[in-house]
């Protein structure tokens, strides 16, 4: 490892590390035309940052990080592009097993994966299944996935259990909606980052988004490395959190 990245990592580990990391990573295909090649080039790159990114954040202590590698609306991209995704979704699965289970690295996948085709799903459910043990940290991968079609499933089953007679209507509050999303076993993010310049959520984790400290860099995915990371965590340090609350709530002695 580059020495300046472990003094960086290092310098990050001395603040508050948010326990759950979620990003948006963007401009892949922006990145690979601006240099005169085919967009799957970029997503290939942007497989070298999820590397390097996913091996950071278990250094420093990060208990979640969760990817958005594809959403519901990038079904309708041109079929090429889609299978070329998919290929590259499969190369993944197949060739970080080892990284995963070397250092104690649990995957989980969140979206509509039964649209997965079989080539991608096989390989998804089998890691999955392997690495089940992991504890270090939880990897998610949003496949399929849309922040609204997340919200109207939960509330399908949420609707479902009612009728059925397993839930009773007046049970249904924030924490039964919450275990019936796709991301129910996560915590909620601490910090939310988005690459490449846009500022906007794009559908991604609406209802767990809800508190999270949000980073909005022009970095482009394929440029983001380890240092960028520690970056976005740094400006997560210097924020102050109150849910709510007042600061001089948060700063009062216990008791006053």
């Amino acid at each position: 490892m580059d020495p300046s990245v472990a003094t960086l990592e290092a310098e990050t580990r001395e603040g508050p590390i948010p326990a759950h990391v979620a990003i948006i990573m963007d401009g892949n295909g922006r990145w690979a035309e601006g240099r005169g090649l085919p967009r799957l080039a970029g997503h290939k790159e942007g497989a070298e940052s999820v590397r390097a990114v996913t091996r950071s954040a278990r250094r420093l202590g990060v208990k979640a990080l969760t990817l958005y590698a594809f959403s519901a609306q990038n079904w309708a991209r041109p079929e090429a592009e889609v299978e070329g995704l998919m290929a590259l979704l499969r190369d993944y699965l197949l060739g970080e097993r080892e990284e995963l289970m070397d250092n104690d690295i649990r995957l989980a996948a969140a979206g509509d994966l039964d649209r997965l085709p079989p080539h991608v799903r096989e390989p998804l459910d089998q890691l999955m299944a392997d690495t089940a043990v992991g504890e270090e940290m939880v990897l998610t991968l949003c496949l399929s996935y849309g922040g609204r079609e997340e919200l109207v499933d939960a509330a399908r089953r949420l609707a479902a259990d009612v009728a059925a007679g397993r839930l009773d209507p007046d049970a249904v509050d924030a924490e039964a909606f919450a275990a019936r999303l796709w991301t129910g076993d996560l915590p909620e993010p601490d910090l939310l980052i988005r690459t490449s310049g846009e500022q906007r959520l794009s559908n991604f984790l609406l209802w767990g988004s809800a508190y999270a400290e949000l980073v909005f860099t022009s970095t482009p995915w394929p440029e983001f490395r380890e240092a960028d990371l520690c970056h976005a965590i740094g400006a997560y340090q210097a924020r102050e959190r109150r849910f709510g609350l007042t600061g001089g709530q948060l700063r009062a002695p216990d008791g006053l």
